[in-house]
């Protein structure tokens, strides 16, 4: 049975780091575009950071370069998003994402993603 799960997230002071990671069962991130999202209430699930099946990564959100980064640990089949200097506006619930596996690319239209973790929660605050 496929599982793709995220972890990490927290509580975290602003300018402080966390790294999530997305796990998946049943299915070789390797062979997929894996896209960060993050979601608060009221509004619009928007792209943070992918990296396509040859390890490109595509920022979708400007404030997090230099921020944020992206990698993959094949080993684990896990992809992980590190984030530093964090600030409260990066509040919000997290989301990985596995495409489809055909194209392997990245995509800002958050149909294209086939698999959709289930979420953490990441809250900074002083």
């Amino acid at each position: 049975q496929l599982q793709f799960v995220e972890s990490g997230g927290g509580l975290v002071q602003p300018g402080g780091s966390l790294r999530l990671s997305c796990v998946a069962s049943a299915l070789r991130l390797d062979l997929y575009a894996i896209g960060w999202f993050r979601q608060t209430p009221g509004k619009e699930r928007e792209g943070v950071l992918c990296t396509t099946v040859t390890d490109e990564p595509v920022y979708k959100l400007d404030s997090g370069k230099g921020r944020f980064t992206i990698s993959r640990d094949n080993s684990k089949n896990t992809v992980y998003l590190q984030m530093n200097s964090l600030e409260p506006e990066d509040t919000a619930v997290y989301y990985c994402a596995a495409d489809s596996g055909i194209s392997g690319r990245c995509s800002d239209v958050l149909d294209y993603y086939k698999y959709w973790g289930q979420g953490t929660q990441v809250t900074v605050s002083s």
